[in-house]
């Protein structure tokens, strides 16, 4: 489980003026719930993630991870702790081959059978990926199907995806729902925009402002997900 409590943080503009990016947020991400966090762009999604993740350093409030305070932990300290981190653009390891990666993922020596099932969850045959490596021949498609097979192997307590769908091909969005569905024991909280994923949310956090403006079902939340309006410009449509 996840809890954040009372969370602010700011960035300096171009002015060099302090702007609220959150504003004094918390929330409860339980385990075994699927959160689709929602909102304009410049709402603070992403940073809310990148602040769990310890991307970005926490400036006010804490976070606690099955009770324990990470909020003075580093990236590896949070990932080793069961934090798993999926990025709008994923990060390529030039020279490392993805069978490595999955081997390090999953914290096993895998078989090619084992391979097989990370990747042909995705769409993907082993025997034409796991010799080459995670680099950028590799086309935005290709890397994001390996990003959720590595997620896959880590087999996570809590899964951030930001933006998963972006960049990807019509394939891909078929398959997410069945992959989320995989680490449904998990602790799963996507950045989406998407509603085929607000379908297979528990729960779909909306922010506005940095800070919740609503939270509930899809069904709930449907009427409250349209005519979303642009935080960086100020409340323009």
């Amino acid at each position: 489980m996840i809890e954040l409590k009372n969370i602010t943080y700011s960035v300096k503009g171009t002015s060099q003026e302090e702007r609220e990016i959150l504003k004094d947020l918390s929330a409860i991400f339980e385990e075994g719930k699927t959160y689709v966090i929602t909102g304009p762009n410049g709402s603070g999604k992403s940073t809310l993630a990148r602040l769990i993740m310890g991307i970005n350093p926490l400036q006010h409030g804490e976070i606690f991870f099955d009770g324990q305070n990470i909020g003075n932990l580093s990236i590896t300290q949070r990932a080793k702790a069961g934090i798993c981190y999926a990025f709008q653009k994923p990060v390529t390891f030039k020279g490392v081959k993805i069978k490595s990666l999955l081997n390090i993922a999953s914290g096993k020596e895998n078989n090619v059978g084992g391979l097989c099932e990370y990747l042909s969850a995705v769409g993907l045959c082993a025997k034409d990926y796991i010799h080459r490596p995670f680099d950028d021949k590799l086309s935005g498609g290709e890397q994001k199907r390996i990003e959720l097979a590595l997620t896959l192997a880590r087999n996570a307590k809590v899964n951030i995806f930001d933006e998963p769908e972006a960049g990807i091909d019509i394939w891909s969005f078929e398959k997410l729902t069945s992959i989320f569905k995989k680490l449904k024991k998990a602790t799963n909280i996507i950045i989406s925009h998407q509603s085929r994923i607000f379908e297979i949310a528990d729960e779909i956090i909306l922010l506005e402002n940095g800070q919740i403006a609503k939270r509930g079902s899809y069904k709930q939340m449907k009427k409250h997900l349209q005519n979303a309006r642009c935080g960086k410009l100020g409340g323009e449509a």
